[in-house]
């Protein structure tokens, strides 16, 4: 005969209860790094604008402003979300339920997109400068 071990399944359930929190952690991570990211562009392009002296025309600085402080608030806004975000998914993860974060999805496609554009404003005034 063989033996049935009744604390096999017990620990699978808790290996997949840690493999979650351990996902949400990593999901986690991603969205601080890129946060930094997007600040770092953001201090990047200021930087630079005004480190080589592309333009003296005023707009032009000032969009070079704009898109470093639009950046950074970009990058602010993602940081308060994901830890907002992970706080939500903890909270979910121990009562074994699942709600896709579809909202959140979207809000930081669009700001991103924001700045996309606003980038590709600056280096268009730029060029035609």
């Amino acid at each position: 005969m063989q033996r049935v071990d009744s604390k096999k399944p017990l620990q699978e359930e808790s290996v997949k209860y840690a493999q979650q929190h351990l996902a949400n952690e990593r999901t986690y991570l991603a969205w601080m790094r890129t946060a930094v990211s997007i600040i770092g562009v953001g201090f990047l392009t200021t930087s630079l604008h005004f480190t080589i002296k592309l333009s003296t025309n005023p707009y032009i600085n000032r969009l070079a402003i704009f898109l470093g402080i639009f950046a950074c608030m970009i990058g602010f806004v993602i940081a308060i979300m994901s830890t907002v975000e992970y706080s939500r998914k903890r909270k979910y993860i121990q009562a074994g339920r699942f709600i896709p974060s579809n909202h959140s999805i979207i809000f930081v496609s669009i700001i991103i997109c924001f700045l996309i554009f606003f980038i590709f404003m600056y280096l268009s005034l730029l060029l035609l400068m």
